[in-house]
């Protein structure tokens, strides 16, 4: 590694040096949808700049070496204050602003239906308004690069044109559209589905239905949330052969993740329970879920444990998928010229351990 970047890469002809084997090397992992992380939470009532500049830092120990910090649905001005923070943490702090490198929006512009909306507020959730996301856009300094919407709003089709000519990714979310309203989206532009198989009425048509639409579109990349307790294994095995190279892990990881099992209190959507399995859900009604307790080297494991890929193409759908959705050169993965962002690991066949994490060439993390 040289100035930030993979010099050259030469393999050895040896798996083992002085009778230890080697950990694998893998690219950073790249993560389009993280919320918290540790206690710290990108969505707080009154937020603090320093909480995003540790929570950068933070991830380096799961592999993590960038991410979109992601705000969820609220009112127009706590998402400008949220963006504003995010915005001043990156500007005032160069680790912040490489770990950062976009900001994800899921919501407020999403459906009203109980089960599509999930565990967003309904008082907040309001069609999509082009005026109110060029406020959202100006406060981020042009940094929003990922929003989350349903293609059901009868403004959503020029909404998602508009996004896609300013260089803004559209995904569908949340959504309760019909398969007309998800193929006019994909026509629009819309090139994602966020979190696919959650956000969803507990009831559907066997067919038509929303899931049925995106899974089958060659045209939208999928995001799964791989932590065993969001969808099933037999789903996670048919977005993966429906998919393929467009098949992305996400974490959706909140606050709680990394936090002891529990009870806690959340301002924006009220009580949730963390189980001693690692499950995240609203005290009022256990099957909805409220985001995920799970980091991106648990979804990966969870990938492989099942048998529903091998390890260097769940990892992929971790880094540099993600990576070439979005545009960003990290997409390049271990090649010449790529960034230098780099995870050691160890698998042992049920666990993925995080050794070190290279960030631009640096040695940013070592498990001691």
């Amino acid at each position: 590694m040289r100035n930030g970047v993979i010099a050259e890469v030469e393999p050895l002809p040896e798996y083992r040096a002085c009778g230890e084997e080697l950990p694998f090397v893998g690219p950073g992992l790249v993560d389009l949808h993280i919320n918290g992380y540790a206690g710290m939470d990108v969505n707080e009532e009154q937020p603090q700049t320093e909480t995003l500049k540790r929570m950068s830092r933070a991830v380096w120990k799961e592999g993590v070496t960038a991410f979109c910090p992601t705000i969820v649905t609220n009112s127009d001005v706590q998402y400008r204050l949220m963006l504003q923070n995010i915005t001043q943490a990156c500007r005032e702090d160069p680790a912040a602003n490489a770990a950062m490198p976009g900001i994800h929006v899921e919501g407020p512009f999403i459906s009203p239906e109980d089960g599509a909306r999930g565990a967003h507020p309904l008082q907040h959730v309001t069609a999509p308004d082009w005026t109110m996301f060029q406020r959202w856009q100006e406060a981020a300094e042009g940094r929003i690069k990922l929003i989350t919407l349903s293609p059901e709003w009868p403004e959503s089709l020029s909404f998602i044109e508009r996004c896609v000519k300013s260089g803004v990714i559209v995904s569908i979310g949340h959504t309760s559209a019909s398969p007309r309203q998800i193929a006019d989206a994909i026509a629009a532009g819309a090139t994602l589905s966020t979190h696919l198989g959650n956000g969803a009425h507990l009831t559907l048509p066997r067919h038509p239905n929303y899931i049925w639409e995106q899974l089958s579109s060659d045209s939208l990349h999928a995001c799964v949330i791989a932590d065993g307790f969001h969808v099933p294994a037999s789903f996670l095995n048919v977005a993966r052969k429906t998919k393929r190279e467009k098949l992305i892990l996400v974490s959706d990881a909140v606050k709680y993740s990394g936090m002891e099992p529990g009870e806690y209190d959340n301002p924006l959507i009220g009580e949730v329970v963390l189980t001693s399995e690692g499950r995240l859900h609203l005290k009022r009604n256990a099957q909805l879920l409220a985001g995920s307790a799970q980091m991106l080297p648990h979804c990966i494991a969870h990938m492989v444990k099942h048998r529903i890929c091998g390890l260097a193409e769940a990892w992929e759908s971790a880094s540099v998928v993600p990576s070439g959705l979005m545009g960003w050169s990290a997409s390049q993965g271990l090649s010449a010229g790529a960034p230098a962002d780099l995870v050691l690991f160890r698998w042992d066949g049920e666990r993925l351990d995080i050794e070190a994490t290279f960030k631009n060439g640096i040695n940013v993390f070592t498990r001691k």
